[in-house]
Formats: C-alpha cells, structure tokens, sequence
C-alpha cells in the first residue's frame, strides 16, 4: 500500500525564482544583521505559548517599515532557511524525544540561536521552509508495534536487529496489524525484510522511540518562539512559510525530509518516493541553511539524499552546527560521533559548517561574497 501524504508537499514550484535568473552570477547586496525586534524574549525560548498573530502581524509590518525591508520576491540572491522538525517533541524540555545532546540542553540552546539568527537575517532570508515530523500511535518504531513470545511490547531505545527478528526475539503484534488493514504474513513478511533492508543499507537499526510527534499534540507544534519567528518573517519580507510534513506511514521510519528509510514492502510496493519536487525547489534557491533536530538522524539523513540527489547543491549549502543537537540518551544511546562524521562528510564534498552567531557576510563560500558590504 502507498500511504501518501498530500499535505507534505504543497505547491513547491511556487517557491521558485523566476526561470530567468537561475544560474545567472549571485549579485552582490548590502544587507545587515537587524536588531531584535523588542518582543522577542529568549530567555523564553523554552516555554510553550499562543503566538499572537494579530500584534507580531501588525508590529512586523511596521518592522518592516522601519528598516526597509522589501518582499523577498525582489531579492535577487534566494536564500532559503531550511528548518528540520523544530517541534516542542525534540526541542523543548519535559517532551517527550527532547534532544539534549550530551550538554542535557543541546535543543534548547540551539533554538535561543536559531530564533536569535531568522530576526537578526530577515532581510537575507527569502523563504523559510519547516519540515515536520508526524506520528500516530500504531507505527513500526513505536513500542505497540511490536512484542516477545511473552506478549512484552520492547522498552523505548530498544535497537530490533535482524538477528531478533529472525530467532524470534520481536514479532509484529497481529493485534496492531489488524488495526492498520494488514494481514498478519504481510506483516510479518514485511518486518523481516524491513530490518533485512536496513541492515543491508547502512542505516540505523530499527529503534523503537517514544511516542513523539503525535499528530495533533502540542509536541506536534513548532517551538512557540520560531513558530513566532517564522510567522514574523512571512509577513515582514512577504514570504509564506512551506511545510513538510514526513513520518505518517506506520511501516516505516522516515528521518530524511526527502523520502522514507525503506521504499519497499515485500512485494516491491511502494512505501513512499523520493520528494523529487522539493529538491528541485531548494535548487532553485542561491543558498540553503539548514538547521534542526536532530543533529545525528533527521538532518543528517535529510542532507545526505539531498546531496545524493543534487550534488551540485554542495557549495550553496551552509549547515548551522551550532543550531543542531545529536541524540544523547545518558545509559541508552549516543549518536554524538555519528553526527560529528556526518557533518565531516557533508564538508569534505564542499557544504559550509558554519555558526549562526557569526554575520553572514563572513561566511565562506558564494553567501558571504554577496551579502559582505561593500
């Protein structure tokens, strides 16, 4: 069965540039960093709160005003802020999957950075695009998925080899099959040769998390300070914020924003395709940022097939490492030196790891040519 999700991808050729400019040379702008606009408190960053939209719409406009800021459809160098699930699930404390790294506040941390750098760079910001995960109860990496001969459903950080699922150690829970419109040997056929397709692939083991990202919870929402922050730019430089929404196939992990851990059942059907339409869209764009959660799976693994996918993008993409946290769960898991090697790896074939806290303009690479002052 192909579950597909009409929401994750809406209208990409819309954020395009005109097809007359691309490739053309990057033209040189001034553009400064802006100060924080006298509403943003990140001392707040780590709490959960209702954006008012009616005031930022108003004081962003003024914003605006201000400091001169014209809709982004002029900017002649396109820069887009990719932005990986920046959810209340792995970035606020006291959710559920928060990614601490091995500080204990890595998300936290990163996200006082994150909202600090979309106000103090709307001017060279065109377009902010979100990726969000999305998760109901009944998915192969949630606990009720799975149990032992016993009737045990697995504790959260378990890792399902193929050795397990070959002796038996974790079966599909025919229960659960049932409730998703599955045959008990589909199912079964489709957990073996699922862990079989990792293990062949180089990915991850399959991990059982916990319930995170649950469609329609608050951890679902984006942290209320970048939630804020996005609405504010959308309105000030006349940009709609896109979202992306991955994860809502039950039979398989989908950390890439760009398309799903396993892509075939064991029929050969398909579990999901490649978002070509979104790497052509992030193409069309000068630069692209890239931050979020977590360092050591969704942003990695979303680079990688972005960069299998368009290797040309290499030079224009600037990953934010200090607004990005590996998963760190103290006596369970450690992907600090995974992550590390990922970004390592992105570096050797030409992407930028930069840090947020330094201006644009010094940037190496095409994004600090054209934004450095003349």
């Amino acid at each position: 069965m192909a579950w597909t999700d009409p929401s994750a991808c809406s209208s990409w050729s819309s954020i395009a540039r005109p097809a007359s400019t691309r490739g053309a040379e990057l033209p040189l702008a001034d553009v400064d960093e802006l100060p924080l606009p006298s509403h943003v408190d990140l001392d707040r960053v780590g709490e959960v709160w209702r954006v008012e939209y009616e005031e930022r719409f108003r004081d962003a406009l003024a914003w605006a005003d201000e400091h001169g800021l014209a809709p982004a459809a002029s900017d002649e160098t396109r820069i887009c802020l990719l932005a990986v699930d920046v959810q209340n699930t792995f970035c606020t404390p006291g959710f559920e999957l928060f990614v601490g790294g091995r500080s204990g506040t890595g998300a936290l941390d990163d996200n006082r950075r994150l909202t600090e750098f979309v106000y103090r760079n709307l001017g060279s910001i065109s377009r902010t695009l979100v990726t969000m995960d999305t998760h109901q109860a009944f998915q192969i990496f949630h606990a009720p998925f799975l149990i032992d001969d016993e009737g045990r459903h697995p504790d959260p950080y378990t890792l399902v080899t193929e050795t397990d699922v070959a002796s038996g150690r974790w079966r599909v829970d025919h229960d659960v099959a049932a409730a998703l419109d599955l045959a008990s040997a589909y199912a079964d056929a489709h957990l073996r040769g699922y862990v079989e397709a990792l293990a062949g692939g180089n990915k991850f083991d399959l991990t059982i998390w916990p319930f995170h990202a649950m469609l329609g919870s608050i951890g679902h929402a984006l942290v209320s300070s970048l939630e804020e922050a996005f609405f504010f730019h959308a309105v000030a430089r006349r940009s709609q914020t896109r979202f992306a929404l991955k994860g809502r196939n039950p039979l398989t992990e989908h950390y890439s924003v760009f398309g799903p851990e396993v892509r075939e059942g064991p029929h050969g059907e398909s579990l999901g395709e490649r978002n070509a339409a979104l790497v052509r869209a992030l193409l069309d764009f000068d630069v692209v940022i890239v931050a979020g959660q977590a360092k050591s799976h969704c942003v990695s693994w979303s680079i990688d097939d972005l960069l299998r996918a368009a290797p040309e993008l290499a030079p224009r993409l600037y990953l934010l490492e200090d607004c990005s946290s590996p998963v760190v769960v103290q006596g369970a898991v450690d992907y600090t030196e995974d992550a590390d090697e990922a970004f390592s790896r992105f570096a050797a074939v030409g992407a930028h790891v930069v840090r947020s806290t330094e201006p644009i303009a010094s940037w190496p690479g095409p994004v600090g040519a054209v934004t450095s002052p003349r």
